[in-house]
């Protein structure tokens, strides 16, 4: 039946092509229609308090979307001049300066202290902007590019917003760098690694059709985060290209059997498809349990590139063999040596030493897992970008003139009577690090009826039965005093008001780590668990899928553990993706091996031999395939500037490394020390 499909599909190379080239069309409508979305903090669960507090912020107060902007020695007319250039800007809700709560006429040394620390440092003066949008919004975005447009030199705009703008466009114009790097090295690997000039880029161009499908239909999912569009394309070519080798390399095997090379590749996709198949499903399982995050950007990355696999297997089985026979003369006319050693002696090597080489992966395991449990991570966001970013600058000036690192958000139901809201603020300002507050009483002062207060005002901290108080924090988001200060007002709000919210960018952070925590543990078991299923069907067996992904999580724990060792700190995010991304992608040179190995023992061979067949002709494959992978993440790595796709990347390229060297160096021993106990344990291991 596969034989019969596959015939189908190579008899007419050329139309399949074209039908290929036609179907790029529309997906590059879809990528052009398809929204990226760059804030992380939105993909938190729905029914925390601090989400439904930034929906209260964004729907009421229209304060999810704030920046600061200090201004230093800068006349008060100008200022005036200038708030009121910013106000004009679409999308801007409200600009609050001192102007709105006392006449600049008055010197600032007669305002009310509160007021004054609120607004003025040494010789600097705070602006505080708000949007109309949400916090990531377009229409944000856009706001603070135009507002940046009428700034000069004295003027620093923070906030989560600017900090966010900032971080798409350095993204956007990182991305096209990513792909081209990405492409380039790896043709240089797999020229090294391959004896044909020209396959390398019928391989690049049989993945770029798979990519550009996989982009456009991201269009069906509304909107995709920026991290996923920086990495999906460069993952996507790591971990399909080796069904591409592993494709070419059982055409290559086959054509001198057949007089009709069509009839070869039809054979070679039969041939192929059950480490293809096996392969594709264990990484799509990958990804898959990235589903299952409570950070729904988990579901993001895991979604885009499930589909990602699909379309790799779909192309590789399709559209890649007519490239290679549209190709064929060119491909095999012009080569050279190969570049890569033979693996014939190595495998030797390896196999007379197998007890030796089981023994060192079975001392390895506690340092490995020891090891990846002391690595540290970060949470807090702007960390991971670099210093001289202008909303970086801006935020630690923050920091120094006004002590302001963060700014909190309580929000409390108005019918809360003014002297039991002194009492909670008066609470908050004793909680440790707490700089200052700002509610309505200290912009209007308790002794002035409120009929007398324009609705302006009101607005900034009154509306639809809701309060709203300020709380500057001057620790950082993400660090540990700054987590215990939000426990600290969360109970001081709760205790006046039940149904208060505290949010903001550290009450956000804080949930982040707390999700984030749980999410490792899930995604990784249930990685583990699909994994482990598949290979159990994959090979009838009970103890087969157990040696395979054994080996692969040794890998990972090597790898997760090395940052421990060199004193690095990395994102929050980069152990959940490389557990799952890491086992899915790599284990399928383990399935290689084991199929080899099992379809030479069903040719006759005993296990010795087939071993060392099975080394000798997948060991190349594994060599290429990781190498492509490693190259792929490589050159992300190096060039980004943004330190969470950066540590994703280098991770992944390490990661590819270390699973393969594992593989290469340890399973050929594992499996023939086991075999005895796998022929038992496996229905129908030695024969069909």
């Amino acid at each position: 039946m596969l034989f019969k499909f596959a015939k189908i599909f190579t008899r007419k190379p050329a139309i399949v092509v074209i039908i290929a080239v036609l179907l790029v069309i529309p997906c590059m409508a879809g990528y052009a229609g398809t929204k990226i979305n760059y804030d992380i903090l939105s993909y938190l669960p729905e029914d925390l308090d601090s989400t439904k507090g930034e929906r209260v912020l964004e729907d009421t107060f229209h304060d999810a979307a704030t920046s600061m902007l200090v201004v230093d020695n800068m006349e008060s007319k100008d200022i005036l001049k200038l708030k009121d250039k910013i106000k004009d800007v679409n999308g801007v809700n409200s600009v609050v300066w001192v102007d709105d709560i006392a006449d600049i006429s008055i010197p600032k040394e007669m305002l009310p202290q509160k007021i004054k620390d609120a607004f003025y440092s040494k010789d600097s003066t705070l602006l505080l902007i708000t949007y109309d949008g949400a916090a990531a919004s377009n229409e944000t975005l856009k706001s603070i590019g135009t507002i940046k447009g009428l700034l000069n030199k004295q003027c620093f705009l923070s906030g989560f917003s600017a900090i966010i703008k900032d971080t798409k466009d350095l993204a956007d114009k990182e991305v096209a760098v990513y792909v081209v790097l990405a492409v380039a090295l790896s043709i240089v690997a797999m020229t090294f690694c391959m004896s044909s000039w020209i396959l390398p880029y019928v391989f690049m161009l049989g993945i770029g059709f798979a990519v550009i499908y996989n982009f456009g239909t991201n269009i069906f999912l509304g909107q995709i985060s920026y991290i996923t569009k920086a990495i999906a394309a460069v993952l996507q070519l790591g971990v399909t290209m080796d069904y591409s080798i592993f494709l070419i390399n059982r055409y290559d095997e086959e054509k001198p059997k057949y007089d009709d090379r069509r009839d070869a590749m039809a054979k070679s996709i039969e041939a192929a498809f059950v480490s293809l198949a096996g392969g594709s499903l264990t990484t799509i399982a990958g990804f898959f349990a990235l589903c299952f995050m409570q950070l729904s950007l988990g579901k993001d990355i895991g979604i885009v590139m499930m589909k990602g696999v699909l379309f790799g297997i779909i192309t590789t089985v399709t559209v890649l063999p007519s490239l290679i026979l549209l190709f064929d003369k060119p491909i095999h006319k012009y080569t050279h040596k190969i570049m890569i050693p033979d693996f014939t002696k190595g495998s030797d090597f390896i196999l007379r030493h197998r007890w030796v080489l089981v023994v060192l992966g079975l001392l390895l395991i506690l340092p490995a897992v020891w090891s990846q449990s002391k690595t540290q991570v970060y949470y807090n966001l702007d960390r991971s970008l670099p210093e001289t970013m202008d909303s970086i600058v801006a935020t630690n000036k923050l920091k120094k003139d006004y002590n302001m690192a963060t700014t909190h958000f309580a929000i409390v139901n108005d019918s809360l009577p003014s002297y039991k809201l002194a009492d909670m603020i008066s609470e908050i300002k004793k909680v440790d690090g707490v700089e200052s507050t700002l509610a309505y009483d200290d912009i209007v002062g308790p002794a002035v009826p409120d009929s007398f207060i324009p609705q302006k005002v009101k607005d900034l901290c009154k509306k639809d039965g809701r309060q709203l108080v300020m709380v500057n924090s001057k620790y950082k988001s993400a660090e540990d005093n700054e987590n215990n200060q939000i426990d600290e007002i969360n109970k001081i709000i709760k205790k006046y008001d039940k149904t208060a919210q505290l949010t903001g960018e550290g009450a956000m952070t804080k949930d982040l780590i707390d999700t984030a925590s749980v999410d490792f543990k899930v995604t990784n078991n249930i990685s583990m668990l699909c994994i482990v299923l598949l290979i159990a069907v994959l090979f009838k067996s009970a103890v087969i899928p157990v040696i395979l992904v054994a080996i692969i999580e040794l890998a990972i724990c090597i790898n997760l553990g090395i940052p421990f060792f060199t004193g690095t700190v990395i994102p929050f995010i980069s152990p959940t993706v490389i557990g799952c991304v890491q086992l899915g992608a790599t284990i399928d040179y383990s399935i290689l091996m084991t199929t080899r190995f099992q379809e030479e023992l069903r040719k006759g061979l005993n296990r010795l031999e087939a071993i060392k067949v099975a080394s000798r002709t997948s060991f190349p494959s594994i060599v290429t395939s990781s190498l492509v992978f490693f190259c792929a993440t490589l050159g992300v790595s190096i060039v980004s500037k943004i330190g969470m796709i950066q540590s994703i990347c280098s991770m992944l390229a390490r990661g590819a490394l270390i699973s393969a060297g594992v593989i290469i160096f340890m399973l050929p021993a594992v499996l023939y020390v086991t075999e005895p106990i796998i022929n038992k344990l496996t229905f129908h291991w030695r024969n069909t």
